[in-house]
């Protein structure tokens, strides 16, 4: 194993200054190459380390190398990490914020220094030279009007929605207020009780089942992120109610697809975290270059449901 690899799946964010600076020392020992930083969320859901696995090859088939900082969900550690990647002098920045105010003076401290960042997913209005990622507000309104939709036609138009959400996460309460917006059209659907997973798995399916057993009229469950629909989904399995709750959310997984075969999910939106890595580790080598780039990289979702599903299997095995 590389020593990026271990910096990333091995050292807590506690450790963050020994451990940047062990990484900086192996980006040393590879002269002459163009060296990028990757600086993460998390490396607990999928989602990121598709991205991570993106980013890598892009970066191996271009003969750069890759490091990749793992946060913790910690901000302050994202924004050590990019202070200490402009001391290292790397040729080029990704980052996938969590505070996407927050993030902004270090950002602005890398463009002073010359080095060019690419924002991924959340949406940083700063001084990043790209943005990379899905309109997370607009697939909101998708996802809720399609559970609007479903209401209407299978619930007799009335439903209590509740929330698994992340509040610390910027960009799943983006997703939360276009869900919102989505779900409107439909009047008798009814947002009630919303509740804090805090983007980590086991504290999302807690949250989950409070959730669902303070609410036993609820019948609709929104989860804005892969830790959150993979908590809902273990905890409306765990209370026994999958005959009478249905859940919509973001990001497939094994257990997403199980609740899919089993009628109980309804629909989830499926990002391509993979693509996004790829795409923003070619826009940095286009700026390292001085070459011309799109200011707003879009990359695609959809929606999958029972019918469309079978495509993913394989990928969630």
């Amino acid at each position: 194993m590389n020593a990026a690899k271990l910096f990333r799946r091995t050292l807590p964010a506690v450790a963050l200054a020994a451990a940047v600076s062990l990484l900086g020392m192996t980006l040393a020992h590879a002269a002459g190459k163009k060296k990028i930083a990757l600086v993460q969320i998390n490396q607990e859901a999928l989602f990121f380390t598709q991205m991570d696995d993106g980013a890598q090859k892009a970066a191996k088939a271009a003969g750069v190398d890759l490091a990749i900082f793992n946060s913790n969900n910690d901000p302050n550690a994202q924004n050590n990490a990019i202070e200490t990647y402009i001391q290292q002098k790397v040729d080029a920045i990704l980052v996938a914020a969590i505070d996407v105010n927050g993030i902004k003076p270090a950002i602005t401290e890398a463009k002073k220094a010359g080095i060019p960042v690419v924002a991924i997913d959340a949406v940083v209005n700063g001084d990043n030279d790209v943005q990379v990622g899905v309109d997370n507000h607009k697939v909101g309104v998708d996802i809720g009007t399609y559970t609007g939709n479903y209401i209407a036609k299978s619930m007799g138009g009335k439903a209590q929605v509740g929330v698994v959400g992340a509040l610390n996460s910027y960009i799943q309460n983006v997703r939360l207020d276009g869900f919102k917006s989505g779900l409107a059209a439909t009047p008798g659907a009814k947002i009630g009780s919303t509740v804090d997973g805090q983007n980590v798995q086991d504290q999302a399916q807690t949250a989950a089942e409070n959730l669902i057993s303070g609410n036993p009229d609820m019948s609709v469950v929104y989860a804005t992120g892969e830790p959150a629909l993979i908590g809902l989904v273990a905890a409306a399995s765990a209370q026994g109610v999958t005959n009478r709750v249905k859940i919509v959310g973001w990001d497939l997984s094994a257990q997403a697809i199980k609740g899919i075969d089993q009628g109980y999910v309804l629909a989830v939106v499926q990002q391509d975290p993979e693509g996004e890595g790829k795409a923003a580790v070619a826009a940095a080598l286009k700026l390292i270059a001085k070459q011309p780039v799109e200011k707003n990289i879009s990359v695609p979702v959809t929606i999958v449901t029972k019918a469309n599903v079978d495509k993913y299997r394989s990928v969630f095995k």
